[in-house]
């Protein structure tokens, strides 16, 4: 317990999921003395240097910066962190894994927010993952960063309801926003002494690796719900794709169909809707697709450009 006093807080975060929790921070009355993100990068076809959103964020709020390139084996880092006597560094997907020495610096801890229900999903995708593997349910952690991976005690959660329709694309900015208050009450709760930590159980743990570009690939021989499941957690990258006639084709939107008696991944077009079959005797219908090298189309205009015979397949 600290005494009833305004903390003094250090914020390390890179993208635009942290921005909510340092900006609720600092309306919140806390203290920011200094804000950590990931050095400038070059991105784009013209290579030009790009700011994190959290940086951006700072600079706004006319916060003091720092973006170290290395911070383990950082002397003139660890003094500066050192000298401003934090009572809690706020870390919200930084990005990089935080040294023992910072570990054991402010009285408060190092405080996570994660975005799942921990023990499940630990790891650098667990909104994507959450949304791809089917859940109906998921939420935010806030927990105290140790050693592992996402292996600390947790202080505060709150579960958040994942929409049928809902993507990483849209369950991320809800989660985020939820997220901001809750680190807000962790903190005030740590302060007040009303918070307890509470040790995770690994047995519960699931992982939510970071994503690959062969994650998007889709195996039709999945029921058609799981193949939607994943469209929508793997948005914007890698999204969901297969290959027709031997290039790739990007499936940008689809529904799962019940009952088909198609095989996985042969096309069927019934009433000028387009058809995939999928396990489990269901089927995808296909309604928006992106062939290699052209711009998004319906699936109709795919069917009048393209004209896929029934039974041909995908992938």
């Amino acid at each position: 317990m600290v005494e009833d006093r305004k903390l003094t807080l250090v914020f390390c975060g890179t993208p635009r999921f942290a921005v909510p929790t340092l900006e609720r921070l600092v309306s919140a009355g806390f203290a920011a003395a200094l804000v950590v993100t990931q050095p400038d990068r070059a991105k784009g076809r013209g290579l030009e240097v790009a700011f994190s959103t959290v940086k951006e964020s700072a600079l706004r709020l006319g916060l003091p910066l720092v973006q170290p390139d290395k911070i383990k084996n950082n002397a003139g880092f660890q003094a500066q962190l050192a000298a401003l006597k934090p009572d809690a560094i706020i870390v919200v997907g930084y990005g990089r894994l935080i040294p023992d020495w910072m570990i054991a610096l402010p009285p408060l801890g190092n405080l996570n927010l994660h975005a799942s229900l921990l023990p499940k999903y630990r790891g650098a995708g667990p909104i994507q993952w959450a949304i791809a593997c089917g859940e109906t349910v998921t939420g935010v952690t806030t927990m105290r960063i140790d050693a592992g991976l996402d292996t600390g005690d947790i202080l505060l959660q709150r579960e958040v309801a994942i929409a049928p329709e809902d993507t990483a694309l849209t369950l991320a900015p809800r989660l985020a926003a939820i997220g901001a208050d809750l680190m807000v009450a962790t903190l005030r709760g740590l302060q007040a002494g009303t918070v307890q930590a509470r040790p995770q159980d690994h047995a519960l743990a699931t992982l939510a690796p970071i994503l690959k570009k062969e994650d998007g690939l889709i195996d039709f021989q999945r029921p058609a719900q799981e193949v939607c499941n994943r469209m929508r957690g793997f948005q914007p990258w890698p999204g969901a794709f297969t290959t027709f006639r031997g290039q790739q084709l990007q499936v940008i939107a689809a529904r799962a169909m019940s009952g088909a008696s198609t095989q996985p991944g042969k096309i069927e077009i019934q009433n000028g809707e387009l058809l995939v079959g999928c396990g489990n005797s269901t089927a995808l219908h296909l309604l928006e697709v992106q062939p290699e090298g052209k711009k998004k189309m319906t699936a109709r205009d795919f069917l009048n450009g393209y004209r896929p015979q029934a039974g041909e397949k995908l992938g």
